[in-house]
């Protein structure tokens, strides 16, 4: 309760976004594209990271929010800790499709203001890309596209399919927004951590590299997909 209570009384901590650029009418803090577009070894979730030792490895937040809510508390506590691991894969806020519009832009805006921050702290940082309801991958609501702001074009982002593509609607969404971010943003490179079906991704292929994580289950298993 005291993490929650943090991030309300801070009001998003507007700290961690000072010195950031921003993007758009909504002024969602930018995450810079880096000089060189690394892939890592395997994706660890936050919790796990202590039972993982590889500097090639990068910490992912595939997780319940509560799981990482220190990290959107007090970001500066993990400067150190982070700085193990090749780098970061931006804090995967929760977006869910029924969510009011205003949490869902909230969250992408946390996502961007943290990952923002840990990269100016000097910490490699992949912007993780995550959409909600219709209205944050088309402009049918809103003037630009929420899920895509903050992300620089031709770059390396992650996603996550990871109980996300489960009934045939969750696919139906999934595949649209997959889609809205193919144009939007046109990576070099996507990190994809979850299964990765031909179904929904076989028409991008040949349009970047995309680079498949098993999820941290699958993985203590020594399972491939």
């Amino acid at each position: 309760m005291n993490y929650r209570k943090a991030i309300l009384d801070d009001g998003c901590n507007p700290e961690l976004v000072a010195g950031a650029r921003f993007d758009g009418i909504l002024e969602v803090p930018v995450i810079e594209k880096p000089s060189k577009l690394i892939v890592p070894s395997m994706i660890v979730p936050f919790t796990e990271r202590n039972r993982v030792n590889d500097g090639k490895a990068m910490i992912g937040f595939n997780e319940m929010d509560v799981k990482f809510s220190q990290v959107l508390a007090a970001p500066e506590m993990f400067i150190d800790d982070f700085r193990r691991f090749s780098g970061i894969i931006s804090p995967d806020c929760s977006l869910y499709r029924d969510a009011p519009l205003s949490v869902q832009i909230t969250n992408v805006y946390r996502n961007r203001a943290i990952g923002s921050y840990y990269q100016r702290k000097g910490i490699y940082v992949v912007p993780q890309i995550r959409w909600g309801s219709e209205a944050t991958y088309t402009t049918d609501v809103l003037p630009e596209k929420v899920a895509f702001l903050g992300v620089m074009p031709h770059s390396i982002v992650a996603i996550g399919t990871y109980g996300c593509i489960q009934s045939k609607e969750d696919k139906y969404f999934f595949h649209a927004g997959l889609d809205a971010m193919m144009q939007a943003l046109d990576p070099t490179i996507v990190l994809v951590y979850g299964p990765m079906p031909r179904s929904i991704f076989g028409e991008y292929l040949k349009a970047a590299q995309f680079v498949q994580f098993a999820d941290w289950t699958k993985y203590k298993h020594g399972g491939e997909y």
